[in-house]
């Protein structure tokens, strides 16, 4: 039936909105990137390998 589309898109619009809410809060939360440091060393130094 043409007249029950618009209902059809409305269920798909809240679902759309649920689902991207879901997914910023969870970036938000969660920060995966943040955790990820590969360049951390606990002792600094101050020696270079190379010479001028």
């Amino acid at each position: 039936m043409p007249q029950m589309a618009p209902m059809y898109w409305l269920y798909l619009f809240f679902f759309f909105m649920t689902v991207l809410l879901l997914f910023l809060m969870v970036n938000y939360f969660i920060k995966p990137f943040s955790c990820l440091n590969l360049y951390h060393r606990p002792t600094t130094t101050n020696f270079k390998s190379w010479k001028l």
